[in-house]
């Protein structure tokens, strides 16, 4: 089949890798424009745009697909190539009427989640947080809803108790990859079944992911707080702030320890152990101290004590 990919992570690159590597024709690449990054602000280029640049397949970057000149650029170049398929694995823009319409099977999306649970930006994340068990991917012929269209095939994943998010997205970054390729199969073939979402009680959104809530907030639970930590690790990442300095926080676990101290607080300095809302403890286990490296909570205590009852900041 003649494919137009739309994605912009390291989690769409999969998906790409196995459509070429199976046969299909990868005729143009849309991902993201490239956007500074850290302090420097350099310009820095997506996974799928350095897949495709490795591969010599074309790409673009359109600010838009639905508006400005970009929008009508793209929209001219979709029609002169004539895809059969476009496939979308975590693009990162809303595709319009026209676009959708336009390939012969229409637009195939590769979505992070059990459709209809998780639809949006961060399914990924959010199901570890909520403390699911499991979760998995979704192939869906895309409409003009947030991940609303009919679904194609769908495949669970475990989440075991401690996943983190990187190595959730790593999982299903792989089951998504041959999911797409049997869904095209399918499609190919005339055997591809469509089935629609309808409404569904257990339908739940996963909200775009803040810099706010990577400060965490020792008020909730430590089950929460735990879950948080991983669903985040290793990136964006987590954080607290100890003497006045930020400390990200890539790994923890549930220590087993209750206090009376208040939450926020060092019940165990020897262990970097926290109170959290409920009287639990969180104990924090690898990190990165502003200014510093990554290393274990063992090897940060060795250089700094931490007295019992210490309020994270």
């Amino acid at each position: 089949m003649r494919i137009v990919f739309m994605g912009t992570p390291e989690f769409a690159v999969g998906s790409a890798e196995t459509l070429r590597a199976v046969g299909h024709e990868m005729c143009a690449v849309f991902t993201q424009p490239d956007k500074p990054k850290n302090r420097g602000k350099k310009l820095t280029t997506s996974p799928v745009k350095d897949w495709a640049v490795e591969h010599g397949v074309t790409v673009y970057q359109p600010c838009s697909l639905r508006k400005g000149d970009d929008a009508e650029t793209s929209l001219e170049v979709l029609r002169k190539i004539a895809p059969d398929v476009i496939v979308v694995v975590a693009y990162g823009q809303i595709l319009p009427k026209e676009v959708l319409e336009l390939p012969k099977y229409g637009c195939i999306n590769v979505h992070a989640s059990i459709l209809p649970k998780y639809r949006g930006a961060a399914p990924i994340q959010r199901a570890i947080q909520d403390g699911c068990t499991e979760t998995g991917v979704t192939t869906m012929k895309m409409d003009e809803g947030l991940d609303t269209g009919d679904y194609i095939m769908r495949r669970k994943v475990e989440i075991t108790d401690d996943m983190t998010g990187t190595e959730l997205t790593e999982c299903l970054s792989k089951s998504g990859a041959e999911l797409i390729a049997e869904t095209l199969c399918k499609l190919e073939n005339g055997t591809a079944q469509f089935w629609e979402q309808g409404y569904c009680e257990n339908a739940t959104y996963a909200k775009m992911i803040t810099k706010g809530e990577l400060h965490i907030d020792f008020s909730k639970p430590a089950k929460f707080v735990y879950d948080t930590i991983r669903a985040m690790a290793d990136e964006p990442c987590c954080y607290t702030f100890l003497d006045g300095k930020r400390i990200k926080v890539f790994r923890s676990r549930l220590s087993g320890l209750v206090s009376k101290f208040p939450a926020g607080t060092v019940a165990d300095g020897k262990s970097f152990a926290i109170v959290c809302g409920d009287g639990n403890c969180v104990e924090l286990t690898e990190i990165c101290p502003e200014g510093g490296k990554r290393m274990t909570a063992d090897a940060f205590l060795r250089g700094k004590k931490l007295e019992n009852g210490m309020k994270m900041e």
